[in-house]
């Protein structure tokens, strides 16, 4: 019988593509790497602020979700592409970005963090890959 961490583990493993725009709009295109593939955690919608992202200063990322079991910890991995390069990884303590436990249902994951100075200033399509 699997843990609950390591079936947490398999929940976040999921790779997820998000397509957004940066500029001059809220609306958000979500779509996952693997179209074949059977996730636990469903991405409702991604909102970014400010929007646009200003270089050197924080922006937030928040990732509204539901899944259909509750999740009691794991690591969330980040994985940021930028027309096809990738150009950032990092991981996160799921419990510290959102409160754990997680009940089954609708929750939000966000994280904030200062952009870096070669930050792109204009209107473009970037790829974030969760998994």
């Amino acid at each position: 019988m699997e843990s609950l961490s390591s079936k947490l583990l398999l929940f976040f493993s999921f790779s997820l593509c998000l397509l957004y725009q940066l500029a001059g709009s809220y609306s958000t295109n979500v779509q996952y790497c693997d179209k074949k593939g059977d996730y636990n955690v469903k991405v409702k919608e991604v909102k970014i602020s400010p929007n646009p992202i200003a270089r050197g200063k924080p922006a937030t990322f928040s990732i509204s979700a539901t899944t259909g079991e509750a999740i009691s910890g794991g690591k969330v991995v980040i994985d940021v592409s930028y027309f096809g390069w990738h150009v950032h990884s990092e991981t996160h303590d799921l419990c510290g970005e959102t409160s754990c436990p997680v009940s089954i249902g609708d929750f939000v994951f966000a994280h904030t963090q200062v952009l870096p100075g070669f930050t792109p200033p204009v209107s473009h399509n970037s790829i974030h890959s969760y998994k």
